[in-house]
């Protein structure tokens, strides 16, 4: 039978916010299970204890936050709206339905102020890892750690080139003298001392966003862009670590430094890691080793000169300190460079008559030169680790962790674009984002472990009654 409806908005009608929000809505599980108290102990500090109007409530403005992150809401003046008309972010933010909503601009005065130059979002952040340590979803024994790219907002042809100074590393000093020991183990003259010439490089600089750093890379699209480099641990992929660079800095730069990081702020005992082919480099191999770590780091494909042998098929007898070529010829050791390399040469008078020198070099003294790095053992190390069958196994979760949790970020929490500029704001969007991410994980778990043991508690119940009845 055909029926309409008359129109019912104007009706007044006597309701609880609370019976309006289902009972598995996401925002009710955070809510149960997310300790916020923290937060009013984090802020304190930067509010003022007996001067100005009252502030609006801190967690009021952090569960806002969290509500934009939560749903990828990237506009504020957005966030604002939706609030108003979500009964859902009303009750989350205990707010009655003729209750006004606080003013979008009220977040940006505080990132603005009040929390610029602080560690406050990486505070959040550090306390959420350190909720689901409690509840026994990181194991903090094996890491998987990458890095992905987020578009900055910079047109990438408004742009400075500039001449900056090279940083120096942080493993320059240990490399010296290891290059050190390693030409006194072979009687050569130490070298003398290095001149203090800094390196300088020209770079694109935005005029848009300063701190972001121009990338191009192979099969990439060219873009001013910030680097997040995250590590997810092996339990429940929890995000133990999120940190933010401009996009012209190399994946293996700030690695070793945020994993000692995490095993110092919440006493990970690392067993394992696992890394992709960027990470492969002597420093991070022999870092690794010296931090009794099994690292399994993706293999990097180098292109040989065109028709000419790779490097692996020249064998290293370590006994002998020496290199045998594919025609069985012996390369022995001549110096150590500056670098940080040992060279290895071959006789050229046995090379001239060599079958294989068309395919082995092309110098014009028909001598072939291998190099090796006075830190390779570490990384023939980390090779063996990721041949073994533990290794493989490792490796195999790395998409199903790391990049998985890049790939929530992106299509879940509005992380593929800066919503702002400058590096510390991309950092709180980051963080935050991981932070919720994290919630999100923690809350679901725990509402179903709770289901799971009520309803195996409820089965108990109804076996014992039946027993009592008979």
């Amino acid at each position: 039978m055909f029926h309409t409806r008359s129109a019912t908005q104007n009706e007044v009608e006597f309701v609880s916010i609370e019976d309006l929000v289902p009972q598995d809505h996401l925002l009710r599980k955070i809510d149960q299970y997310i300790d916020f108290s923290f937060i009013l102990d984090r802020v304190r500090p930067y509010y003022s204890e007996d001067n100005g109007r009252p502030s609006l409530d801190p967690l009021v403005l952090f569960k806002m936050m969290f509500i934009g992150y939560f749903y990828g809401i990237r506009s504020e003046r957005q966030l604002e709206k939706e609030i108003q008309m979500n009964i859902a972010y009303r009750w989350f933010l205990g707010l009655r339905l003729s209750d006004s909503v606080p003013h979008h601009s009220t977040i940006s005065w505080n990132r603005r102020t009040r929390f610029k130059g602080t560690d406050i979002f990486q505070e959040i952040f550090d306390e959420i890892v350190l909720q689901a340590t409690s509840h026994r979803m990181v194991g903090g024994r094996a890491l998987f750690t990458d890095s992905t790219h987020l578009k900055a907002d910079a047109n990438k042809h408004k742009f400075t080139k500039e001449t900056v100074e090279v940083e120096t590393r942080d493993y320059i000093e240990d490399l010296d003298q290891a290059i050190e020991e390693d030409r006194n183990k072979n009687g050569k003259k130490p070298l003398k001392e290095r001149k203090e010439v800094k390196k300088t490089k020209e770079i694109r600089k935005s005029t848009t966003d300063p701190d972001c750093g121009f990338m191009s890379r192979d099969h990439k699209q060219e873009m001013f862009c910030y680097l997040d480099h995250r590590t997810t641990d092996m339990k429940f992929n929890i995000i133990t670590d999120a940190f933010v660079t401009p996009g012209n800095v190399h994946d293996s730069v700030p690695y070793l430094s945020r994993l000692d990081r995490q095993r110092e702020r919440f006493d990970f005992q690392v067993e394992a890691v696992a890394l992709d082919s960027g990470y492969l480099t002597n420093p991070i191999c022999k870092g690794i080793s010296d931090r009794l770590i099994f690292g399994v780091i993706a293999h990097r494909r180098y292109q040989p000169t065109k028709s000419l042998f790779p490097k692996w098929k020249f064998t290293y007898q370590s006994e002998n300190d020496q290199y045998i070529c594919p025609n069985g010829e012996v390369l022995t050791y001549r110096t150590t460079t500056r670098g940080g390399y040992r060279e290895y040469k071959s006789d050229s008078q046995k090379c001239k008559e060599c079958p294989l020198l068309d395919q082995c070099t092309r110098s014009k003294n028909h001598q072939k030169v291998v190099t090796r790095h006075v830190w390779e053992e570490h990384k023939e190390k980390v090779r063996l680790n990721r041949l073994s069958k533990s290794g493989k196994q490792l490796y195999k979760f790395r998409k199903e962790k790391v990049e998985r949790s890049f790939a929530d970020s992106k299509e879940l929490h509005g992380l593929r674009y800066c919503r702002l500029r400058g590096i510390e704001n991309v950092s709180e969007q980051v963080l935050l984002t991981a932070a919720c991410q994290n919630m999100k994980k923690i809350a679901t778990h725990l509402a179903r472990l709770g289901w799971v043991c009520g309803s195996l508690f409820s089965k108990n119940n109804s076996f014992s009654k039946r027993n009592l009845s008979k």
